[in-house]
């Protein structure tokens, strides 16, 4: 189950990292304590009901539309920071804290759902594994965040993981739509 853990949080640290870079040491932590707070809630009751999410059609599709608008604001934001901008637009704690929570909304679902799995009907194991995967993304988020300040160039490629995460949520889901939808 740890091992689940660490590969599907990776990318949600990514993301929380780049929703916390920019915001000074102080704010940065209580973003990432309070968003992978509320991320941890979230994914528990996610992980309550997760066997009826995976008969919900279309639930891939929408949480990958989510994604990609969660990207379109983190590219708006990195475009803003760049240094041809004249004003740097410094990030609220509360921009930060959203971008964490619907981000992780549309990313967790794998993590949810294979934890759930592992889990074999047994809730205090889904528990344990989902509390897992959430201390693994802060800690990792708090690293990455401090590493994107002084290498910007990698914001842009985090910014292009969580892009690629969202099409392929944007691609299974459509399909799995499509074939509910059209005669086949």
């Amino acid at each position: 189950m740890v091992l689940i853990d660490v590969t599907l949080a990776g990318d949600n640290a990514v993301v929380v990292g780049l929703a916390v870079a920019g915001l000074p040491a102080r704010q940065r932590r209580l973003a990432i304590i309070v968003g992978v707070g509320a991320a941890a809630v979230m994914r528990i009751a996610l992980g309550a009901v997760a066997l009826n999410l995976l008969q919900i059609v279309g639930l891939l599709l929408a949480g990958g539309l989510l994604l990609l608008w969660v990207a379109w604001r983190m590219y708006r934001e990195l475009r803003r920071q760049e240094p041809t901008h004249q004003a740097k637009v410094p990030k609220t704690l509360a921009a930060a804290m959203v971008q964490i929570v619907l981000a992780d909304l549309s990313m967790s679902l794998d993590n949810v759902l294979a934890v759930a799995g592992a889990a074999a009907g047994h809730l205090w194991v889904l528990v344990t594994g989902l509390a897992i995967s959430v201390v693994l993304m802060g800690v990792a988020a708090d690293f990455l965040a401090r590493l994107l300040e002084r290498m910007r160039w990698l914001a842009w490629l985090g910014l292009l993981v969580v892009m690629g995460v969202a099409l392929r949520l944007i691609w299974v889901g459509g399909h799995e739509v499509a074939g509910h939808v059209l005669p086949g």
